[in-house]
């Protein structure tokens, strides 16, 4: 342990933004730099407690306490060691996870968490810069042959490790550019994608192929694959969209949440985009009240969009904990993000009952009523309250209320059972088809980065065993109950 009682000198600090006035003016990282004995302080606050649990409330079992105490002693060496023994790309999660690890750090209970994640972005960070994070190809072959099916979280994670265990990895990807949800579907302002490229053309010199424009299913035969590698690895996501069949819904300007954050990511890498979902000078209004519409948000703000609505079906989240929530499960909570301080308005308890346009077929309002949740018969059923009912302006409307399955016909293609819901149906990782795995949002549906970084590492695991008869990569340890899933 570093600093006694530093959780009791030092209050949470994070690194300050910027002016959101300024920061919409580009697509760039909002905060600004964070002195290094702001952040040793940070770690001092870590208590070291006698059950951690900060290492369940995190889907990959981090080593919080440890990382911590490493930061304290300025060791960077031992942190970054410590930190990338169970996360590929905490470069990534130190940006964009959720942090449940604090939402179940002990000092959470009567005080403000621990900066977690904070301090893990920093390691990855001092790690490179310090060059602890360089090419290191397997010493050794096995000569079995891996495709990994998508290159986003869940694809990179397996390709990574299945790498380090010496077994030749090939990612496809059916876009220009590898990444997938990292790479575009979230914006720059949350993650930078110089960072995406530069861990990418890590595992490219570590031996990684990857091969883009390559869709399986469509320009990539499913058979070929079969023949031509020992084991495939599914993780293309659960990328089919959640509609909303209501009337007007055919009206144009009414797109998915995915398809306008694509466009935005993809302008912004230097692609040139014909018929660009635009925000500009547009009353915009994003139904969906989770991080894809927090995206769509600051987004719109950044195209300049005349107006920018929120609308959410449930009702407002408390500012507190309460009995169905305690520590350390996951706060059902009030979030406000980064984009909602940069401006518009939100919305909750609303339904989207009717998209209407004029004589053009373009979308100019929607209507709107204002629902109460009630619970009859022991369930909560939404009931409209009469007299709420209102037309709103609209001239783009965004729908960011989830995923639902993965695509069918790559699914169909390799001959792979599903669930009821459309997601993969694996046994430990392993399809129907003997050789056949899979991980992520594919397998366990719509989910969080950390998630599918954890699914990628232990679906290597997986097909490591089965191609070698044993493995020797970390597996996650489960020990103590885990946190994340309970919440």
């Amino acid at each position: 342990m570093g600093q006694q009682d530093g959780f009791l000198k030092f209050d949470r600090e994070l690194p300050d933004s910027r002016s959101p006035k300024k920061r919409v003016e580009d697509f760039k990282e909002i905060y600004q730099p964070f002195p290094e004995v702001k952040t040793k302080k940070q770690a001092a606050r870590c208590m070291d407690c006698g059950i951690p649990f900060c290492h369940s409330g995190c889907p990959l079992g981090n080593i919080i306490p440890e990382f911590n105490d490493a930061v304290y002693r300025e060791n960077w060496e031992e942190a970054a060691e410590i930190l990338y023994s169970t996360n590929n790309f905490p470069e990534f999660t130190g940006r964009i996870c959720p942090a449940p690890c604090e939402a179940s750090c002990v000092l959470g209970i009567n005080k403000p968490p621990v900066a977690i994640e904070h301090i893990e972005k920093t390691i990855a960070e001092k790690a490179y810069e310090l060059g602890y994070i360089k090419p290191n190809p397997p010493k050794e072959r096995t000569g079995k042959k891996v495709a990994v099916i998508g290159s986003g979280p869940a694809g990179l994670a397996a390709a990574d490790q299945l790498n380090k265990a010496g077994h030749w990895v090939t990612v496809f990807e059916r876009e220009t550019r590898i990444g997938g949800l990292l790479r575009y579907g979230i914006p720059d302002f949350k993650l930078e994608k110089q960072y995406v490229e530069r861990r990418i053309n890590i595992m490219d010199e570590e031996g990684v192929r990857f091969k883009v424009n390559a869709e399986v299913g469509k320009n990539i035969n499913p058979d070929m694959l079969k023949e031509d590698f020992d084991s495939i690895v599914i993780c293309t996501g659960s990328t089919v969209p959640r509609d909303l069949p209501i009337p007007g819904r055919e009206l144009k300007g009414i797109h998915y949440a995915m398809d306008f954050l694509t466009m935005q990511n993809k302008e912004v890498a230097g692609d040139s985009i014909e018929n660009k979902i635009s925000a500009e000078g547009k009353h915009v209004v994003v139904i969906g009240g989770g991080d894809t519409g927090s995206d769509c948000i600051g987004t719109s703000h950044r195209q300049h969009a005349s107006s920018v609505l929120q609308l959410e079906l449930m009702p407002k989240p408390p500012q507190n904990r309460g009995e169905s929530d305690p520590w350390p499960l996951w706060p059902m909570t009030l979030r406000t993000s980064s984009s909602h301080e940069e401006g518009g308005e939100r919305k909750w308890g609303v339904l989207t009952k009717e998209f209407k346009g004029n004589e053009k077929g373009e979308l100019t309002h929607i209507k709107l009523v204002d629902i109460e949740w009630v619970n009859q018969g022991g369930r909560q059923n939404m009931v409209e309250i009469q007299g709420t009912e209102r037309d709103v302006p609209c001239e783009l409307a965004l729908l960011a209320i989830g995923f639902t399955q993965p695509e069918n016909h790559l699914l169909d293609s390799l001959g792979v059972n599903k669930t009821k819901t459309g997601t993969v149906e694996a046994n430990s990782y392993r399809t129907n088809v003997e050789n056949i795995f899979t991980a992520g949002d594919a397998r366990r549906g719509q989910s969080l980065v950390v998630w599918a970084i954890s699914e990628g590492r232990e679906a290597a695991r997986e097909v490591d065993q089965y191609l070698m008869g044993r493995t020797e990569l970390p597996a996650k340890d489960d020990s103590f109950f885990n946190v994340a899933e309970l919440g």
